[in-house]
């Protein structure tokens, strides 16, 4: 880019930028009662007018994904207009925004992690739609849309949500050992983040009822129950997200729960007569040109690729699991789910294997 357009771009991204001139109107109305109050100003010119879908958009892991976002004026204006236009993703507290993209007219600039990855739509007389390349677990989220059009500056927010699982997770030395940045740090091992309370509440809407306490994105503790009993808050209590609210992020410790989205490539199922130590497991994955998949990975396939399986193998953080999702005599509860032995020590298992495509 020219240095002097770079240079107008980032100043737009931070917002200190100055407005210039554009033909909208406004009377400035000095009051004039003694009483210590500013002047006010009136428009008497068109009104910009951003508008974005109020439903969430949906889309996975790995797709692109269009956030639709247009803007227009009340009267219409036919000419031509000089338009700056800023994305931000928002944090669910609105209290810090991510610079995402700013344009000037057809140029523009992404920041960050969505360098590369964002680009302003340019169909259409009036372009400011985003679009998402090669969409990221952390790329779900509430996105605001702003126009600034000199003087005035309109915005809009629209949600993507990625379709997703959440699960529980405790590691390897057992439950309640984990900080909230070391939750952090385990979800990401396993090929997923820490889940937000809108996924969830969501896979709790789905079935998922856990007793133990687990952290989430945004710092808070909580546990999902569908069958209230004693032991999980007590039997007085209706179904819900049972939350222990804000927890010290160094000092507090629980297990956690991580959100996968589909995955980008396949697992498959390899087994031996008499089976395989854990690091036989992970040779045998590198072997077929795969690796060891992750417990994200197993829960991804199990609920987006029906993935049913009735043997059990290693995963790469040392777990024993198996996916069903029509029960049946031999393998497990009633209930379709991830099935799980621990962490053993010693035993031979068969292996899931991960490979991209």
């Amino acid at each position: 880019l020219p240095l002097l357009l770079e240079v107008s771009l980032l100043r737009l991204a931070s917002s200190n930028y100055h407005p210039f001139y554009n033909g909208f109107y406004y009377n400035n109305i000095m009051n004039d009662k003694g009483n210590g109050q500013d002047k006010v100003d009136y428009f008497n010119g068109a009104r910009l007018v951003v508008e974005t879908p109020k439903d969430p958009i949906y889309s996975s892991n790995g797709a692109n994904v269009t956030l639709p976002c247009h803007y227009r004026y009340e009267p219409d204006l036919e000419a031509k207009r000089k338009i700056r236009i800023k994305w931000s993703k928002l944090r669910d507290d609105y209290t810090k925004e991510q610079d995402v993209l700013v344009a000037i007219g057809k140029t523009y600039m992404a920041f960050g992690d969505f360098r590369g990855r964002a680009h302003l739509l340019q169909a259409g007389q009036r372009p400011a739609s985003l679009l998402v390349i090669d969409v990221r677990l952390q790329d779900d989220g509430k996105y605001r849309c702003e126009v600034i059009d000199g003087l005035e500056d309109e915005s809009d927010v629209v949600e993507l949500r990625l379709r997703g699982i959440v699960f529980p997770y405790q590691p390897p030395h057992g439950q309640y050992r984990l900080n909230f940045h070391e939750a952090e740090r385990v979800c990401q091992d396993q090929g997923a983040i820490l889940a937000t309370f809108h996924q969830l509440f969501q896979t709790w809407s789905e079935g998922l009822d856990w007793c133990n306490a687990g952290w989430l994105a945004d710092g808070t503790v909580q546990y999902p129950i569908r069958l209230p009993r004693k032991p999980c808050g007590g039997l007085h209590l209706a179904p819900g997200i049972r939350s222990y609210g804000p927890r010290h992020r160094h000092l507090h410790r629980f297990d956690a729960f991580c959100f996968s989205s589909a995955l980008r490539g396949e697992i498959f199922y390899l087994g031996r007569p008499a089976g395989m130590t854990l690091e036989e497991a992970k040779q045998s994955c590198q072997d077929a040109g795969a690796e060891i998949a992750r417990v994200g990975h197993l829960y991804s396939a199990w609920k987006f690729q029906g993935l049913d399986r009735c043997d059990a193998g290693w995963l790469a953080d040392g777990s024993v699991r198996y996916p069903i999702t029509k029960p049946r005599a031999n393998c497990g509860p009633a209930e379709p789910g991830v099935r799980t032995f621990g962490f053993p020590n010693k035993g031979r298992f068969g292996v899931f294997c991960y490979k991209e495509r």
